[in-house]
């Protein structure tokens, strides 16, 4: 079980609110996406967790209205009944494949080995190492009374060291009770209301005991893979006050301990296991949760991400083009479905929620995709080109261009769905679509100068570059029998553009004229004509 409310989540986020109408971002935007990222997808979500079971938040909010801790989990785990635990110990994997352990504790404490002696220990360190343990395995570690064993944390309970493969293993074998000390509050704030402390516990007592791993020399882990159990030092009174009012009690259906799933947030409404893992399970279905409002991640996002990096942690190939979702029976996303050029990926919403580290699968989706003609080859200054726009979950939607030396600046207002926006850049171009908050990795367009020839002979060529670009280096080249081809002469624009280059070619001879441009334009060439003779 994740231990979602002591670890901060960490996210990309702009700050509240969604997507809406109003002003270009031109270059005050909140996030604006590196340039060539690609699509840019904003989610914006309910929730914190996988959704199933009960919602600490929720269950938070229920005690603060007067229910009882009985009543909490009847809420969330319908049709499941209290009843006494079938076990009083728990056996939990503190470490694993470690070459050395060290147990430590403040008081003398005893070893006893494979063979069943004794080893009386001093207060202090004792470091195991695989490679030449003192003693035959397997090791029972145990401290003196009212001490606690010291492995990077304190803990209850005795320590088993065993050696497997030739790695050391450690094992706390500790009563229940005391094992939810350790995770009661390292699972849920100590100062929340008694009775969601007390929903906790059974809940957690309940999941331990019903994920025991079957055959293994040890029933649970010490972190999110069961839940998190922090030993001695994250006790508090509060917390073990809650485990010792319901001491022994679990959640039964059907016999059997119930598979207690709880998380953070539900945004409002639970999921269903039938909706998460495929499988229906009678006590985990869908129900309101009117309370989780109170939760800071009931609500969530924007939180921008750019296709660059959502096809970098799915390990697919791109560019995306367009985005759409299959929501479930409880309106969660199913899947995501990413449209390339090949081909349309379908992606699960919990593999997409895993990979990016969004809160939940209950979330929208924004895209702003603007896709350059292909190939993205340069274009002759006063040719039109047309930028392929896809807009989804936003309004007020800006094309921005930034030509070569300016500053961004609105080129033209853009309609939700797929748009054909044309432009005539007449100098090198960035473009990008914003909105007041967010703005998508820009798109660059190349431009190059129209040049012209008005004069090809055997001692001259001239003509004309557009636009108006003086003192710029003017080569004219000659076609070679390999088909490349060779600088035969040189020149510069005069202040109107034009140029006159003296050379000495052969009558048949084709050639060209090539400008070098500076920065704002890519090289422009002429078309290639012949000498005549």
């Amino acid at each position: 079980m994740t231990r979602l409310l002591a670890f901060l989540f960490v996210v990309a986020a702009l700050g509240a609110g969604t997507a809406s109408a109003g002003t270009a971002c031109v270059s005050s935007c909140s996030y604006a996406a590196p340039a060539g990222s690609g699509a840019l997808l904003v989610f914006n979500g309910h929730g914190w967790g996988h959704g199933v079971g009960m919602s600490q938040y929720g269950a938070y909010g229920y005690a603060q209205h007067g229910s009882t801790y009985d009543q909490i989990l009847a809420h969330y785990y319908p049709g499941t009944s209290l009843s006494a635990a079938p076990a009083k110990s728990i056996r939990v994997l503190l470490a694993d494949k470690k070459k050395q352990v060290t147990i430590s504790a403040d008081a003398r404490f005893t070893v006893r080995d494979g063979t069943g002696a004794k080893h009386a220990v001093p207060a202090g360190p004792l470091v195991l190492k695989s490679a030449k343990l003192q003693w035959p395995a397997p090791l029972t570690v145990t401290p003196a009374p009212r001490s606690y064993l010291t492995l990077g944390k304190e803990y209850r309970g005795t320590i088993l060291v065993d050696l497997v493969d030739g790695k050391l293993r450690a094992i706390d074998i500790v009563g229940l009770e005391q094992y939810l000390w350790g995770v009661v509050p390292a699972e849920m704030p100590s100062s929340w209301a008694p009775e969601a402390l007390k929903a906790q516990a059974v809940a957690a007592r309940s999941y331990a005991l019903a994920t025991r791993a079957v055959g293994a020399p040890f029933d649970v882990y010490s972190d999110t893979r069961s839940q998190m159990y922090l030993g001695v030092t994250q006790e508090s009174p509060t917390a073990t006050a809650a485990v010792e009012a319901t001491k022994g009690k679990v959640l039964l259906y059907g016999g059997k301990v119930a598979t207690t799933f709880f998380y953070s947030t539900s945004g409002g409404q639970t999921e269903s296991s039938a909706d998460w893992t495929g499988t229906s399970v009678p006590y985990l279905v869908s129900v309101p949760d009117p309370y989780d409002a109170l939760s800071p991640y009931h609500d969530w996002g924007p939180v921008p991400v750019t296709a660059t990096a959502l096809l970098k942690s799915l390990k697919l190939a791109g560019p995306v083009l367009d985005v759409t979702t299959t929501p479930n029976q409880a309106g969660r996303v199913a899947q995501l479905k990413l449209t390339t050029p090949l081909q349309a990926l379908a992606v699960p919403a919990s593999q997409l929620r895993s990979a990016i580290g969004l809160r939940s699968t209950w979330f929208t989706v924004g895209l702003l995709s603007l896709t350059p003609p292909q190939p993205a080859t340069p274009v002759v200054y006063g040719s039109k080109v047309t930028l392929a726009s896809v807009v989804r979950g936003f309004s007020g939607v800006t094309l921005e261009q930034k030509p070569a030396g300016a500053d961004w600046q609105p080129a033209r207002t853009v309609n939700a769905g797929s748009t054909q926006l044309a432009a005539t850049p007449t100098v090198t171009t960035d473009y990008r679509l914003a909105t007041t908050t967010v703005a998508a990795g820009s798109v660059r367009i190349k431009v190059m100068p129209l040049v012209t020839l008005t004069t090809v002979s055997s001692t001259q060529v001239a003509g004309a570059i557009k636009p108006v670009l003086p003192d710029v280096e003017v080569d004219v080249q000659q076609l070679n029998v390999d088909q490349t081809w060779t600088t035969v002469a040189s020149g510069r624009t005069l202040a109107d553009g034009t140029f006159s280059v003296a050379v000495g070619v052969a009558g048949g001879v084709t050639v060209r004229a090539v400008v070098t441009p500076p920065t704002g334009y890519a090289p422009g060439v002429s078309t290639s004509q012949v000498v005549s003779g």
